[in-house]
């Protein structure tokens, strides 16, 4: 950096370290360097948590960016936007003047502007006698060109972790839903059950969930619904083979053939002679099944039964993952330039690219959502990097990604032929498909 190029506040403004580093990174933007302001608001505006920027302070920001001729932010323009507190302020939605002189100071503080305060204070330009914009002083624009790509990545980073938390919840709801009716059947089917115990259990799980939990307190909690929901589909299945069971014993028992000719009838015990073949029989657990008017014996209700586990497979599971992630990149090695730090090495890095790759393709996000929930996240991120290579064959990738959910829908598509395909034009042999 020039020692010419720093510049200190006007007045008593003091000139702290936070300035002087955010005009270090800002000297050092590529001056080919360019990016759309009204994306990368939309970046700071999803991401405002993290930068610690405010509602307030983000309509402020909009109305500077609101001065800056053109759409795209660029050092050959000039990035120096010099407008007055009051044009200000009624873009700001007439925000009063204090206010907005502090939301000002907040923005530098974050070092998403720099003051280029003129020798009086005053903001203008000189222009030339063609009336191109020379030397101007106000606010400089350029810190956000040099944090475009940090800003981006946050906001993915976060988007990501909302759709997660999203589905976590969608799907904690459905088994909540599906608990709650499955108590309520066992209640009235068979009361006689210990489902008071599954019951407890689940009021214990819905108390200690907080009002906004994380994605870890909702995996958790979903984790324990869903072997409660598994425990409670066991005790029902035996309750259901046992009443089978009963029916059928209930048929074959209706005729009783008798081997001994000589001996008498159960019918006949009344009479007194000779009870002991009703006696052999009585001893049958069938027939004495029988002599209580054919009452169905109720199954064991264990929920702690060792098979619950087994059962619990034929439940709705989430998507598995079709293609390995080594595979994944070796056939789609353009998707590494949008990962966290330029690489990717886990698939949370991959979907966190998706979300960018998907912005930039211009594919909706209730397209991307949708892929999500019918194909699982990490299917979906692996069909945005397949798009992504094909990006100069594909017209519409929106279009397209819609196309292979329905497809999906109908289990007419399968993502493994799509790798293969690009990896053997690639030039790759061998690929490796196992999940």
């Amino acid at each position: 950096m020039e020692r010419g190029s720093v510049t200190t506040p006007f007045g008593r403004r003091p000139m702290t370290l936070g300035m002087l580093s955010s005009q270090i990174i800002a000297s050092r933007t590529q001056a080919e360097r360019s990016v759309d302001k009204w994306k990368l608001f939309r970046w700071l505006c999803e991401a405002k948590t993290v930068v610690g920027m405010s509602d307030r302070s983000l309509a402020v920001l909009n109305a500077l960016l609101s001065f800056y001729p053109g759409t795209e932010l660029s050092r050959e323009s000039g990035l120096v936007v010099f407008p007055s507190n009051a044009q200000l302020s009624l873009r700001a939605h007439g925000m009063a003047g204090t206010t907005l002189r502090r939301h000002l100071a907040c923005l530098i503080e974050a070092g998403l502007i720099l003051r280029r305060d003129s020798p009086n204070g005053k903001r203008y330009a000189r222009r030339s006698h063609s009336g191109a914009v020379g030397e101007a002083f106000g606010f400089d624009l350029s810190p956000l060109i040099a944090r475009a790509t940090e800003i981006e990545t946050i906001a993915a980073e976060l988007a990501a972790e909302r759709q997660h938390v999203r589905i976590m919840r969608e799907r904690l709801s459905l088994c909540r839903r599906d608990v709650a009716k499955l108590l309520e059947l066992i209640r009235e089917s068979a009361p006689q059950c210990d489902w008071q115990d599954c019951e407890r259990m689940f009021e214990e799980l819905i108390t200690d969930l907080p009002r906004k939990p994380t994605a870890a307190e909702i995996e958790a909690v979903l984790g324990a619904m869903d072997r409660l929901r598994a425990d409670l589909t066991n005790q029902l299945e035996k309750l259901l083979n046992s009443e089978k069971t009963d029916t059928n014993d209930h048929q074959n028992g209706c005729h009783i053939q008798n081997s001994h000719p000589d001996s008498l009838s159960e019918s006949e015990v009344g009479l007194g002679r000779r009870p002991e073949p009703f006696l052999r029989k009585a001893a049958d657990p069938n027939a004495a099944q029988l002599l209580t008017e054919h009452r169905p014996k109720p199954a064991p209700c264990n929920p702690s039964s060792p098979s619950a586990a087994d059962r619990s497979s034929t439940l709705p599971q989430r998507p598995s993952r079709e293609i390995p992630l080594p595979t994944v990149l070796q056939a789609c090695p353009q998707i590494a330039d949008y990962g966290p730090s330029g690489r990717i090495s886990s698939w949370r890095d991959l979907m966190t690219a998706a979300i960018v790759v998907r912005s930039m393709l211009n594919v909706s996000a209730n397209a991307y959502d949708e892929a999500c929930a019918v194909l699982g996240c990490e299917n979906a991120a692996t069909i945005v990097a397949c798009i992504l290579e094909r990006a100069e064959q594909i017209t519409s990738p929106g279009g397209y990604l819609r196309e292979l959910t329905r497809r999906a829908q109908r289990q007419e598509f399968s993502l493994a032929p799509m790798v293969v395909a690009l990896s053997r034009a690639k030039g790759i042999g061998g690929v490796a498909l196992a999940g």
